[in-house]
């Protein structure tokens, strides 16, 4: 039997699509029945509702070590997909409570419970920072502890720290770090709020560029992984690096409504987030634009994914494409 945390989310609900559709026997972990609510929206947005039925879902936490026991009861394998994906600042002990913390009891488990393989679905935020010599970002691109990174992309870091340190004990892993994940069903948060903004009329661009792929490709790869032969390595998963003027013009175009035609530069990047910092603090208000996003959206950073690309078959879907797909399910 196979385990997936997060399967309330974006990746943990498609990949309990893939796992049902390939035979798998597969348990859930959810916090609350409510979430469960979103995963089964996303079944019967494919017309996969009878496999919906075919889930077990179980009540649990990852930062509840109690709630996990059960959880694990008759499991072999692994997806740990559950993360807090936050840039509050205000934030910070949550996200790492939850990714670190969270991810070193799950490797505790599948070590105690003898788990014969556990992949993590991490991100692109944990590989490291490339130097003036390098032109693109690999999986073997150190991660320097001095250059200013977000409390998300630490936390994720740490969670692969915790990761190797099972695999250190003896545990079989498998770590994928997917670029920005775009997919349906989940429009009120992570890259679903892109098309949520974009409807209502965004009107700023910036010209950041980084790594993209389709839900689909994520959870596709990483079942591809955990069926190979292949252990104790991490894989950048990426389709396309892109400009981000570019992804938001290709999703206002597929849903019919104007182009964002302004130009965020990084000046006006920087300025923004500190008058948003000044409101959030006045009012009491959570954050809309923090330094890391400002920062993240006119960052030049290219990803490789060459590393996958010669141990598996594997063909990325068109980003573009996808997109279009995808912006009136």
């Amino acid at each position: 039997m196979v385990l997936v945390t997060g399967g309330t989310g974006l990746v943990g609900a498609h990949l309990l699509i893939h796992l049902i559709e390939n035979g798998e026997t597969v348990r859930a972990l959810y916090r609350n029945s409510s979430s469960i609510e979103k995963t089964k929206s996303l079944f019967s947005l494919y017309k996969k509702d009878l496999l919906f039925e075919k889930v077990e879902w179980i009540q649990g936490d990852i930062t509840d070590i109690p709630s996990l026991e059960n959880a694990f009861e008759n499991i072999e394998y692994v997806y740990h997909a559950a993360a807090l994906i936050s840039f509050e600042p205000k934030e910070e002990d949550l996200i790492r409570k939850t990714n670190i913390e969270g991810t070193s009891n799950i490797v505790n488990f599948c070590i105690s419970k003898n788990i014969k393989k556990l992949c993590f679905i991490s991100s692109i935020a944990a590989l490291g920072d490339s130097t003036a010599q390098e032109t693109t970002i690999t999986e073997e691109t150190e991660w320097n502890p001095e250059k200013p990174h977000s409390d998300y992309a630490i936390s994720k870091y740490g969670a692969e720290m915790e990761v190797w340190r099972g695999q250190q004990e003896g545990l079989d892993v498998i770590i994928v770090n997917p670029g920005v994940i775009l997919g349906p069903g989940f429009r009120n948060q992570g890259s679903g709020q892109l098309f949520a903004k974009i409807a209502k009329g965004l009107r700023f661009y910036t010209l950041g560029t980084t790594g993209f792929i389709a839900v689909s490709d994520v959870v596709s790869m990483a079942f591809q992984l955990m069926k190979s032969q292949i252990i104790n390595e991490r894989f950048t998963l990426i389709a396309e690096n892109i400009i981000f003027k570019e992804v938001l013009e290709t999703i206002a175009d597929s849903l019919k409504v104007k182009r964002p035609s302004l130009h965020a530069r990084p000046l006006f990047m920087k300025i923004s987030w500190r008058i948003d910092w000044i409101l959030s603090t006045v009012f009491f208000k959570k954050r809309k634009l923090t330094r890391a996003t400002a920062k993240a959206s006119y960052s030049k950073n290219l990803y490789s994914n060459e590393k996958i690309k010669k141990l598996l078959p594997v063909e990325f879907l068109d980003i573009k494409e996808y997109i279009a797909t995808i912006s009136n399910l």
